[in-house]
């Protein structure tokens, strides 16, 4: 897992928490996937919130 990822995911988290916006919006960011950012999301206990497509809960 790129270690800049796993960063700037915890970094924006709050209370273990990641707007589906801003991962979406960090993905664009940085230039990778959706699916990079939520890995990483994953990997660090960080719930994925506010699904824009339903997909997380």
């Amino acid at each position: 897992m790129d270690k800049n990822v796993e960063e700037k995911v915890t970094a924006l988290a709050k209370e273990g928490k990641l707007p589906c916006k801003k991962a979406l919006a960090l993905a664009d960011e940085l230039g990778v996937s959706p699916s990079v950012v939520g890995k990483a999301a994953n990997e660090n206990s960080i719930k994925i919130v506010g699904c824009q497509l339903g997909c997380f809960g």
